[in-house]
């Protein structure tokens, strides 16, 4: 009897996604290992025997999951999300295990090491330049061009991203960052460098997204997602997602291409691919490369199918396979169009109300509508913000007729948000 396979599934937090990789997991008879840097001090809240790690100290952090494995088998690991994947690296490598390596990882966390990786390499980028957000100096100084784009070096979900067009904009938007970055939500990630920014040249065009996988070195794409909706700023909160994309085959090569090139760049050489790239007349531009999957909920938008055409799965039962060496690591993407929808935040402020969730499940083509926001919570528009109000999916012969059900059932739905209202402090001073 071939013993029971047991996977490290290295998150931020266990949540919707991990759930998903809990029910795949039972499905295949997989044991999951999970490992999150929830509070040590906090004794199995949710009895789900993770571990807890400091992700922001990756080498001391894969140390410690290594020790507690001692003796235990292990046969792969997964990281979700960016925060946990040096730590993933460290502990992979200890092990013996196939991974990206730390180095490579730790390139990809950082958006202004990224850019650089990819000038080195003769990949098409903007101008960059890494700024200091204590004392930032005078644009013209430091041969700012208008419009840009400025960035935290390593926060994700386009949180903290804005536009400037003027040197007027370039100030409020580097202000409106620091607050972010020195916000207590922020600092208590101990993200590194928090007192820089990444300042780069717009780049006009659409937008795609890809999934891939790596195999040993052999990349294998899985999905480009279309963007519809314009991504033009002054922020850069996502929507809608649909795939396959209707772009002509011939630029769906060019844009595969891109990725060899990223990944390679990078030196990523196995496990889950995301990218994000722009196009435009001047070319291909990618825009982040991560060794993690699709985040969030929107894995649900991908069905695969064996050989055999009799059995569909999840992305995440995908990547278990995978990860595992188990059969089924090389199912296709379905024939069918799939999309979803990140709900987006209209603005900022306490959930009190949702309606027309009903009517929105009732559109031709939606599958799934998931509420994720729950009533009272403060909930951030973005430039600060990075969680969505919940996710719709849908499923149609024709990328086209998924968008519209999609932007149908978005219509329905209504989102009552209220201003939070200020605390004052014992001193008597007002604070939002």
């Amino acid at each position: 009897m071939n013993p029971r396979k047991r996977l490290l599934l290295f998150a931020t937090k266990l949540g919707y996604q991990t759930r998903s990789f809990n029910a795949a997991a039972e499905k295949l008879g997989v044991e999951l290992a999970f490992v999150t840097d929830r509070c040590r001090r906090m004794d199995d809240p949710w009895n789900d025997h993770a571990l807890s790690a400091h992700f922001e100290s990756p080498e001391t952090a894969a140390r410690d999951v290594l020790e507690a494995q001692r003796g235990l088998r292990v046969d792969g690991v997964l990281a979700l999300g960016d925060r946990p994947g040096p730590t993933a690296a460290y502990a992979a490598r200890g092990l013996g295990l196939l991974h990206n390596h730390p180095v490579s990882v730790e390139a990809c966390r950082n958006k202004l090491r990224t850019r650089e990786v990819f000038r080195e390499a003769g990949i098409p980028v903007p101008w960059f330049r890494g700024v200091s957000l204590n004392a930032v100096p005078e644009p013209a100084l430091l041969g700012i061009k208008y419009p840009c784009v400025l960035k935290p070096l390593s926060l994700s979900a386009s949180q903290g991203v804005v536009r400037a067009n003027n040197r007027e904009e370039f100030a409020a938007g580097a202000a409106r960052l620091k607050k972010l970055l020195e916000s207590p939500e922020i600092r208590a990630t101990r993200e590194a460098h928090l007192d820089q920014m990444l300042v780069e040249g717009y780049l006009p065009g659409s937008e795609v997204a890809v999934e891939a996988l790596l195999t040993e070195g052999t990349l294998r794409i899985l999905a480009i997602f279309d963007k519809p909706d314009p991504l033009e700023g002054p922020y850069f909160e996502e929507t809608i997602y649909v795939t396959p994309s209707r772009l002509p085959d011939s630029e769906q090569r060019v844009i595969e291409s891109a990725l060899r090139s990223a990944v390679r760049a990078l030196g990523l050489t196995h496990g889950p691919v995301h990218a994000e790239f722009r196009l435009n007349e001047q070319g291909v531009w990618p825009i982040e490369v991560a060794p993690r999957p699709i985040g969030g909920l929107c894995a649900g938008a991908l069905r695969f199918c064996f050989a055999d055409g009799e059995e569909e799965i999840g992305l995440e039962e995908l990547l278990l396979r995978h990860a595992l060496g188990l059969p089924g690591g090389d199912a296709v993407r379905e024939a069918a169009a799939s999309g979803v929808m990140m709900i987006p935040v209209p603005r900022s402020g306490v959930l009190e109300n949702v309606e027309g969730e009903k009517s929105a499940r009732q559109i031709p083509g939606i599958t799934s509508l998931e509420i994720t926001a729950r009533a009272r919570d403060y909930i951030a528009a973005w430039p600060e913000g990075s969680s969505y109000l919940g996710f719709l999916f849908a499923r149609g012969d024709t990328p086209a007729a998924v968008e519209a059900g999609l932007r149908a059932a978005h219509a329905q739905l209504k989102f009552t948000l209220t201003p939070r209202l200020p605390v004052e402090h014992p001193t008597g001073r007002r604070m939002s």
